[in-house]
């Protein structure tokens, strides 16, 4: 039934019965599988895809690349939990190649992301190197478009 779980993901306000009628099941089984998923924690979560730049709200979105020391017997677990508990810290992820953490936050300015990278972040016995990538502008996010392509405005100029 992952189908549900691919219906669900792309729009969560789509209710039971109108998933059983896109699969052609009875809507009591569709409930009660989506129940089963928020139970076992296949399904951790609904929310709302905002476009932040349609609004008055200013905020700073950086990514941050880590490049840690796993702890004996806990590896990556024990330094990602220290990060994640954090409130302006949106995402942590565990990567292969040049560094280990990936961390996702956003913050009011760019000096309030740069201070919890060189107070909160860096000074972590763990933490060896960090590298902050700041966001400019976001194209696309959770397979949603934000801006759309437009002519480019610029003309050509010849002598």
């Amino acid at each position: 039934m992952e189908q549900i779980l691919e219906i669900l993901e792309k729009d969560c306000r789509i209710t039971p019965e109108q998933v059983a009628v896109m699969l052609d099941r009875d809507p009591g089984a569709v409930a009660e599988a989506i129940h089963a998923y928020e139970q076992d924690k296949t399904i951790v979560g609904y929310g709302a895809l905002i476009n932040w730049e349609q609004t008055m709200r200013e905020y700073v979105t950086a990514f941050i690349e880590l490049k840690v020391t796993p702890q004996l017997g806990k590896g990556f677990d024990q330094i990602a939990k220290k990060i994640y508990q954090h409130e302006c810290v949106k995402s942590v992820y565990l990567m292969s190649g040049g560094f280990d953490l990936a961390v996702v936050i956003e913050g009011k300015t760019l000096k309030e992301v740069s201070l919890f990278v060189s107070e909160k972040l860096a000074p972590l016995d763990s933490v060896l190197s960090t590298a902050t990538h700041f966001v400019l502008k976001k194209y696309k996010d959770m397979g949603v478009v934000f801006a759309h392509e437009s002519e480019d405005e610029r003309r050509m100029i010849t002598l």
